[in-house]
């Protein structure tokens, strides 16, 4: 069942997250990760709970696919240029549909 990983960035140092992004790609896509959204023009309706920043939605085959993205030893010094870099929210959610 196909997984989306959403992370809510607030960029505090371009030129370096420049340099995150260019490494987190290629280890997203190892793990099956498709990008489908990144930093696009946001608009949003309600902001009770949460105003997002910048988002950027991968999906991925299955949770278990991007939790272990997440927790890859190849992306985990990729990890700490993003927290060096941003500050962010990352969530993964199950794509299933209730019947």
């Amino acid at each position: 069942m196909t997984a989306y990983l959403i992370a809510d960035t607030d960029v505090h140092d371009r030129d370096g997250y420049e340099q995150y992004k260019a490494l987190a790609r290629p280890i997203a896509e190892k793990f099956g990760g498709e990008y489908l959204v990144r930093g696009a023009e946001l608009r949003v309706d309600d902001d009770d709970l949460w105003s997002p920043t910048r988002l950027v939605i991968i999906s991925f085959p299955d949770l278990t696919s991007a939790k272990a993205f997440l927790d890859s030893e190849e992306y985990a010094p990729v990890k700490e240029l993003r927290r060096k870099y941003a500050k962010s929210t990352v969530v993964m959610v199950d794509g299933a549909v209730p019947s």
